[in-house]
């Protein structure tokens, strides 16, 4: 992973989302801890947080994510053709079940989709 490409996802978020009061947690690789990164999330008014070195319990939400995309969606496929079937493969798993049909008992058994619209809905209500 590079700067170019976090910087480019965090853009890319930004511009979709327009969050506002934002804090991005990442660990403390080279590409989140550089001045280019950490320039643009000032620039953006975006808090950054950090996981303790060595401590992979700071960062269980997503280590989770990732054991439920390898044991779903990568390890039943033997080998994919190529990187574009991959790609389409993962962002099939991600936006199309994981987003929007599988339910998480970490947000009260709903998908992430119903949760984000329930935000978004009282967030436009208040």
């Amino acid at each position: 992973m590079t700067n170019e490409l976090v910087l480019k996802t965090i853009n890319r978020a930004v511009d979709k989302y327009k969050p506002s009061n934002l804090i991005i947690y990442t660990d403390l690789g080279s590409q989140y801890t550089s001045d280019d990164y950490n320039q643009r999330l000032t620039e953006l008014h975006i808090r950054h947080s950090y996981s303790r070195k060595g401590c992979p319990y700071d960062n269980a939400p997503m280590e989770s994510f990732h054991a439920s995309l390898k044991k779903e969606c990568v390890y039943p496929v033997p080998v994919f053709e190529d990187y574009e079937t991959a790609a389409a493969v993962l962002f099939e798993y991600v936006h199309a079940f994981y987003n929007r049909k599988r339910i998480h008992s970490s947000l009260g058994y709903q998908t992430p989709l119903q949760v984000e619209i329930a935000t978004l809905t009282s967030q436009m209500a208040a």
